[in-house]
């Protein structure tokens, strides 16, 4: 019994953790990432469309995107699309293509980003920390020994314990890459 509620938290914490990895590609680090545009949904013909359904995404250099319509007809929406998206980039397009030129990062702009991934962070933490409060009133509702009780919540206890410190690892990761120039 308490180990299916062990796999079961851990399951949850593994989920917790690529969640917030998915959160981090979001942030910025100066470098060209076709994630940024996961969010940008484009109108076309009158419904909501994700842009990665409408073009293809190349990263031709360190700091720059290359969005390409399978439609032509698409690049007007697609940019006004990438300005209501409010990411912080100006579209320029050529007639067959639409380029991104992520602009270098100042010090202060590396710094919110920073405090925004300690955020993520945070929340993830905080996610975890609702996990084990679950689990642990998974195991007290379980009729079983107060010792096997004590020893499942301790088993929970450490897997909170090596998830955090993957938490602070990933962190510390990312801080590194947006802090570096």
């Amino acid at each position: 019994m308490t180990d299916d509620i062990l796999l079961e938290t851990e399951d949850k914490m593994q989920k917790a953790i690529q969640i917030m990895e998915n959160r981090f590609l979001n942030v910025r680090a100066g470098r060209a990432n076709p994630k940024i545009l996961d969010k940008v949904t484009v109108e076309y013909y009158g419904a909501p469309t994700p842009l990665i359904q409408l073009a293809t995404i190349s990263v031709p250099e360190a700091r720059k995107l290359v969005i390409k319509p399978f439609d032509r007809s698409s690049i007007g929406a697609i940019e006004k699309a990438i300005f209501e998206a409010n990411i912080g980039l100006t579209p320029n397009n050529n007639g067959e293509t639409v380029m991104l030129v992520i602009p270098e990062l100042t010090e202060e702009r590396r710094k919110e980003y920073v405090k925004e991934a300690k955020s993520l962070a945070e929340d993830a933490k905080i996610a975890l920390r609702n996990i084990r409060q679950d689990a642990n009133g998974d195991i007290k509702k379980l009729e079983i020994p107060e010792d096997n009780q004590k020893r499942a919540m301790e088993d929970v206890q450490d897997l909170i314990a090596n998830y955090n410190k993957i938490v602070d690892d990933k962190l510390k990761t990312k801080e590194n890459e947006l802090m570096e120039i």
